[in-house]
C-alpha cells in the first residue's frame, strides 16, 4: 500500500530517489511510448510550445506552465522559484490573519505590554535562528520535504515516516483549514452588516477558496508563485497602511498606552510558554521554503538569502503593527476586540475603513496559497520513498506540478472545514510541531559528526541549533507541566500510531495487489507520471 513500486538508485544526498515505476509499462501500453496521447496532448514527447488554441493564448499558457519537455526529457519538478518568489513564499505564509485579527493573545497571556513585546521579538529571533539552521540542512540536502528529508538522512526511515504521517494528516491540512475559514469569515462579513455571517455560508466560501487555490497550484508552478508574489505585495501594502496610521497617531502624542509597559504581574513559566505558542503561530511558515528546495533556483545561495531577508522583515512588521495598534487603542480594547485591525481601521481610516477587512482576506488567501504550495511537496517527497501512497509522488505530465499531493491535502483540509471543530487540534498538535522542529536541530547536530565532510554551502555556528533545540524542548514540556491535559497524551499516541502502518507497509514492504490498479486508475485520471529524475541534476 505504502511501499513504493519504484526501484531506487542511491543519490548523493544521503537517501534514495525514485527512478522507475511498475505502472509505467501499463501507462505506455495505454498511451504509446510518448506519441499516443490523451486529449491530444498527453504524450511525454509533446512540447508545450506546440499547444495553441483558437484564441491565440498558447503563448500565455506557455509562460505560465513553463517550457515543455523535449522528447525523452526526464520528468521532474523544475527549478522555477527565484529569490523574490522565495522571500514572497516566506513572508506570504508567515503573515496570515493572526496579526490582523488577534494579536492581543500575547497580552492576555502575559498581562504586560512590555513582556508581550519581548516575546514578539523573541519569537522572531527564534524563527530566524531556526530558519538559518534549516538553511544549512536545505543546502546539504536539496531534496524537497524539509524535516522529512533531514530525518531520513540523520535517523533513517521510521522517524521520517512519523513526521510525514502527522504533518500530512493533521498539521498541514488543519493549518490550511483554519486560514481558509478566517478568509471566509471576513469575505462574508463584507456582505452581512447586522448579524453574524451564517456558518454554512462561511464554510462554503472556505471550500471555494480551497478549490481556487488548488486549481492555481495544479495548473502551474509559475502561476502559483505569481499569485503568491502579488498577494504578498498586497499584504505588505496593508501592513504599511497600518504602520502609517499608527505613526500619525504617535505624532499626535498618543503614547499613553506605551508608557509603564512593564506594569502588571509577572507571568509564570507555563504562561510564557503558551504565550510563545501564540506568537510562534503568527510566525509559522518560516520553514516553508525548505519544503520546495528542489524547485529553488541556485538553492545554496537563494535559500539562506530568502530567509535572511524574509524573517527579519516579518519581525519588523509585527513590531511596528503592535506599536500602531497601541497608538490607537488601549490594551483592554485590543483584548476585547474580535478583529483588532478592523477596530483600528474604524478609528483611523474613516471612510477607507473597508481596507482592513479587505487586507485580512488578501492576507489569508495568500497565506493559504503558500501553505498548500509547500504541503504538496511534502506529500510528493515522502511518497516518492514509499512512505505514502505511490500516486502522491507523481507529477502532471505537461504542467510538472505535484497535482495528486496537492489534491490529497486539499481534500483533508476541506473535510476539516466541513467538520468545523479543528481549533482543539491546533491547540494540542502545535506542541508536536516543536517536537519535529527540535528533531531537525538534533539531525543537524548528529550530521555534523556522522557526515563531517559532507558539502555544506551554508553553515551556521553549532550554538544555533543547540539553542533552538533547548528552546524547542522547553516549548514542548512547559505547557504539559503547567497544565497537564489528557489531549497531550492523545496527540503523542496518534504520532506513535503511525508505526502500525509503518511496520507492515514500509519496513516489510507489503504491497496489496489492488494498489497497482488503484495507482493506474488515478494516474490516467489526473494525467500524471512518476518522476524519473530529481531536480538537483538540472
Amino acid at each position: 500500500m505504502f511501499q513504493h513500486a519504484f526501484q531506487t538508485n542511491q543519490f548523493g544526498n544521503g537517501h534514495s530517489g525514485s527512478t522507475k515505476d511498475v505502472s509505467k509499462t501499463d501507462w505506455n501500453s495505454h498511451n504509446g511510448n510518448g506519441t499516443a496521447q490523451l486529449n491530444g496532448t498527453l504524450g511525454r514527447g509533446t512540447s508545450e510550445t506546440a499547444e495553441t488554441d483558437s484564441s491565440g493564448t498558447g503563448g500565455m499558457r506557455d509562460a505560465l506552465e513553463g517550457s515543455g519537455s523535449a522528447p525523452n526529457d526526464a520528468i521532474h519538478l523544475k527549478r522555477r522559484v527565484g529569490l523574490f518568489s522565495g522571500v514572497a513564499l516566506i513572508v506570504g505564509t508567515m503573515i496570515g490573519s493572526g496579526i490582523f485579527v488577534s494579536p492581543s493573545g500575547l497580552l492576555v497571556r502575559t498581562g504586560s505590554i512590555g513582556v508581550s513585546f519581548i516575546i514578539w521579538m523573541a519569537c522572531g529571533l527564534l524563527s530566524l535562528l531556526g530558519a538559518l539552521a534549516y538553511a544549512e540542512l536545505g543546502t546539504m540536502n536539496t531534496s524537497s520535504g524539509a524535516e522529512w528529508a533531514y530525518f531520513m538522512d540523520a535517523f533513517g526511515a521510521w522517524p521520517a515516516f512519523l513526521f510525514s504521517w502527522v504533518s500530512t494528516l493533521v498539521l498541514k491540512p488543519s493549518q490550511m483549514a483554519i486560514i481558509c475559514l478566517s478568509f471566509a469569515q471576513y469575505a462574508v462579513e463584507a456582505f452581512v452588516s447586522e448579524c453574524d455571517p451564517p456558518l454554512g455560508v462561511v464554510k462554503m466560501v472556505a471550500i471555494l477558496a480551497i478549490v481556487s487555490i488548488l486549481f492555481v497550484n495544479c495548473y502551474s508552478v509559475n502561476l502559483g508563485m505569481a499569485v503568491q508574489n502579488v498577494f504578498t505585495s498586497a499584504k505588505l501594502v496593508a501592513v504599511l497602511i497600518v504602520i502609517c496610521g499608527g505613526a500619525y497617531k504617535l505624532f499626535q502624542g498618543n503614547t499613553q498606552h506605551l508608557q509603564n509597559a512593564f506594569s502588571g504581574n509577572t507571568p509564570s513559566m507555563g504562561a510564557i510558554a503558551t504565550a510563545f505558542y501564540t506568537g510562534l503561530w503568527a510566525y509559522d511558515g518560516w520553514n516553508n521554503l525548505n519544503y520546495v528546495t528542489e524547485e529553488i533556483q541556485n538553492p545554496s545561495k537563494n535559500l539562506p538569502r530568502s530567509i535572511i531577508i524574509g524573517i527579519p522583515l516579518v519581525t519588523l512588521c509585527y513590531a511596528l503593527i503592535n506599536v500602531s495598534y497601541l497608538a490607537a487603542m488601549s490594551p483592554t480594547e485590543m483584548i476585547e476586540s474580535e478583529a483588532v485591525a478592523v477596530t483600528f481601521g474604524n478609528r483611523i481610516l474613516g471612510a477607507m475603513a473597508w481596507l482592513m477587512p479587505l487586507s485580512v482576506t488578501i492576507s489569508t488567501f495568500g497565506s493559504a496559497n503558500g501553505t498548500l504550495f509547500a504541503a504538496g511537496r511534502l506529500c510528493f517527497a515522502a511518497s516518492r520513498e514509499g512512505h505514502l501512497l505511490d500516486i502522491l509522488s507523481y507529477v502532471h505530465v505537461r504542467r510538472l506540478t505535484p497535482a495528486p499531493g496537492l489534491i490529497f491535502h486539499s481534500l483533508i483540509a476541506g473535510a476539516m472545514v466541513l467538520y468545523g471543530t479543528i481549533d482543539s487540534l491546533i491547540d494540542f498538535f502545535s506542541f508536536t510541531a516543536w517536537i519535529f522542529y527540535g528533531g531537525a536541530m538534533v539531525a543537524l547536530i548528529v550530521m555534523r559528526y556522522t557526515k563531517p565532510n559532507y558539502p555544506r554551502p551554508y553553515k551556521v555556528p553549532i550554538i544555533i541549533p543547540i539553542l533552538v533545540m533547548v528552546i524547542s524542548g522547553y516549548l514542548v514540556v512547559a505547557p504539559i507541566i503547567d497544565n497537564p491535559q489528557i489531549e497531550y497524551l492523545y496527540a503523542v499516541l496518534f504520532i506513535l500510531a503511525g508505526l502500525i502502518l509503518y511496520v507492515p507497509f514500509v519496513h516489510y514492504g507489503y504491497h496489496p495487489k489492488f494498489m497497482d490498479n488503484f495507482t493506474l486508475f488515478f494516474q490516467m485520471l489526473f494525467e500524471v507520471v512518476p518522476t524519473t529524475s530529481m531536480a538537483m541534476f538540472d
